[in-house]
């Protein structure tokens, strides 16, 4: 068993085929399957289920392939370690954020890291708050952009801004001529927002309760911009966090709650073990510009 055989593992676990493991591994398809079937023969167990369609792991091989990852992400690990310790703001860094931020903050964060830390190799992943965590206790991520607060004995949080909430409604709406609203305008409303598992779900859902307004039921949202979208079609009403405003946007119209206005704290997070200090000092002012 080798480090290889573990990638062939895991490929085939993510993808649930044989050819288009193979593919990604760039080997081809008999040398992959070879290599699985030694590895079950190693280990005296079967790790996937196989037809003419599909592949899927048995139980067990849920198990070892769970394991595989870590191994993976260990070695990748090392390598950034020994990479970093020759020049601490070189190599991988994985920076994490969840989707309506991502969007609309990491267009203007790159650019300024890749002139900031030209040897810098930046992986960016989008991933719900929850899968964001995990991942970044688990190694996977050396920081992450995340809503606030975070309790957790493992995790440092450097708090970056507030995000406020604004009111978004359709042009021809009651409320688009206020300029100013407070939860009590929209008592009674019902407002679109984003499925489950989003924060700023949470986030809207909380305003709703003090402001005695509902969800709109029949529809959940996957993403802000198809919030927008809804809006713009008269369809409702909903928040939008003013990183995600558009200047100039025609059939829409976005009105801010009166202050205190409801908002969303954003700040980086990483493992307090983490090696890679160096470049989250580095890029902390840059987020502070946005």
């Amino acid at each position: 068993m080798n480090l290889r055989d573990l990638q062939y593992l895991v490929a085939v676990a993510d993808v649930r085929n044989f050819s288009q493991a193979a593919d990604k591994c760039f080997v081809s398809q008999p040398t992959l399957s070879n290599q699985i079937r030694k590895l079950e023969e190693t280990l005296g167990i079967t790790l996937f289920e196989r037809n003419n369609k599909r592949v899927i792991p048995t139980e067990t091989g849920e198990q070892i392939v769970a394991l595989a990852r870590k191994v993976l992400h260990q070695v990748d690990t090392m390598h950034g370690v020994a990479k970093s310790s020759k020049d601490p703001l070189a190599g991988k860094f994985r920076l994490g954020a969840f989707p309506t931020l991502s969007t609309y903050i990491f267009p203007t964060l790159v650019p300024k890291i890749i002139v900031s830390l030209p040897q810098l190799k930046l992986v960016l992943i989008e991933e719900k708050t929850q899968q964001l965590l995990e991942r970044l206790k688990r190694g996977e991520l050396d920081a992450a952009l995340l809503a606030l607060p975070i309790h957790d004995d493992q995790l440092e949080v450097h708090t970056l801004f507030d995000d406020e909430f604004l009111l978004a409604t359709p042009a021809t709406h009651t409320l688009a001529k206020q300029k100013q609203v407070t939860q009590n305008h929209i008592s009674g409303e019902k407002l679109l927002l984003l499925e489950e598992g989003h924060c700023l779900r949470d986030q809207a859902l909380a305003v709703c309760q003090l402001a005695g307004s509902e969800e709109e039921q029949d529809f959940r949202a996957t993403s802000l911009e198809t919030l927008r979208q809804m809006v713009k079609a008269g369809t409702g009403i909903t928040f939008m966090p003013h990183i995600a405003i558009h200047p100039d946007e025609r059939d829409i119209c976005y009105i801010p709650f009166k202050k205190p206005a409801p908002h969303r704290t954003i700040g980086l997070v990483w493992r307090k073990t983490s090696v890679r200090r160096a470049v989250i000092e580095k890029i902390l002012p840059l987020l502070l510009q946005q």
